[in-house]
C-alpha cells in the first residue's frame, strides 16, 4: 500500500509531548520505509526540517539526516504543473492551498492513503482516502495541530536520539535484503 505521509505525522514521530502519538507516528513511518510504501514531497521534506528544527524537537543534522534518508524514497517534487493542478484543487474542493498542494502530490503519484492528522478523516480525493492515524473512535475530538508553540522558558524534551538509528537500521537492514 502507498501512503503519502503529511508533514504533521512525520513531526509526531519526534516530538516527545504526546507519547501515543509519538508511538504511532513511529510504528507507520518505520512500516513504510522498510517495504516500498513510504512517500512524502519536497514541501513536506522542507515543512518537517523548519518545524521540528524551530520547535527544538531534534538538532539541526538530526533533521538533515532524516531528510536526507527520507528522500531517497518515492519524494514528489513541486513543480509549476502541480502547483496549477493543486490551486484548482483547491478551488475546486475548498481546501487549504498548502493542504491541496499535498492532496493532489499523493494523486499524482497514485497513493491509497494520504495520513494526515490535518484533514478529514476519511474522505476520498479520487483513489485517495485520508486516514488519520490517531483517530482511534468515530467520536475522538480533532487533535491539536503539530505547530502548536512551547511556552518560553522551558526546556524542550527530546525523543531518544537512539530512535534515529533505530529508523536508519531498519531502512538499511530492508535494503540490504533486495526490497
Amino acid at each position: 500500500m502507498r501512503q503519502f505521509f503529511d508533514t504533521n505525522v512525520l513531526v509526531y514521530a519526534y516530538d516527545a509531548d504526546d507519547a501515543i502519538k509519538r508511538d504511532i507516528a513511529r510504528t507507520r513511518v518505520q512500516e513504510a520505509t522498510t517495504g516500498d510504501g513510504f512517500v512524502i514531497s519536497t514541501q513536506v521534506l522542507a515543512e518537517f526540517y523548519a518545524t521540528t528544527t524551530r520547535r527544538r524537537l531534534l538538532a539541526p543534522v538530526e533533521a538533515f539526516d532524516l531528510v536526507s534518508l527520507w528522500s531517497d524514497h518515492d519524494t514528489v517534487p513541486s513543480t509549476p504543473d502541480l502547483i496549477l493542478r493543486a490551486i484548482a484543487l483547491h478551488q475546486e474542493h475548498s481546501v487549504a492551498f498548502w493542504d491541496a498542494l499535498i492532496i493532489q502530490a499523493a494523486i499524482d503519484v497514485r497513493c491509497d492513503v494520504l495520513l494526515s492528522e490535518d484533514l478529514q478523516h476519511g474522505r476520498h480525493f479520487g483513489a485517495v482516502e485520508i486516514c488519520n492515524p490517531f483517530v482511534t473512535g468515530a467520536h475522538e475530538q480533532q487533535a491539536t495541530r503539530y505547530g502548536v508553540r512551547r511556552i518560553k522558558g522551558l526546556v524542550p524534551k527530546r525523543p531518544r536520539p537512539v530512535a534515529i538509528a533505530e529508523m536508519k537500521a531498519a531502512i538499511r537492514r530492508s535494503r540490504s535484503r533486495g526490497r
